[in-house]
């Protein structure tokens, strides 16, 4: 599964790289970042999002053995599951919504 998720974060990097300086400062006005001094496009906030999603797969995993050899506390492992688990729906409500918005753009008449 953490696989499958890298895959998803190397390609959202692949349209970091595609995305020309007109897309990145229409980006910034609409998130208002433009006046502030930190430009991130969209595809750089996607990626940051997916590379936390994947830290905190991994923190859950890492959490989850320590708890079953009795090395980590009931609570710590009950927020490191509910941290991933909030994570990984985050990302399957993005994954639809890109889905949703690919499949309309294909039923738009040319």
């Amino acid at each position: 599964m953490i696989d499958a998720i890298k895959t998803i974060s190397s390609a959202i990097s692949a349209v970091k790289d595609l995305t020309s300086t007109s897309e990145t400062s229409a980006s910034q006005s609409v998130l208002g970042t433009q006046g502030t001094g930190t430009s991130q496009s969209f595809a750089s906030v996607m990626s940051s999002m997916a590379s936390d999603m994947v830290t905190n797969l991994k923190s859950s995993e890492v959490a989850s053995i320590q708890g079953i050899r009795g090395q980590a506390n009931t609570r710590e492992v009950i927020d490191a599951v509910m941290n991933a688990e909030q994570s990984l729906q985050t990302a399957i409500a993005i994954r639809d919504k890109v889905v949703t918005a690919y499949l309309e753009i294909a039923r738009m008449p040319i």
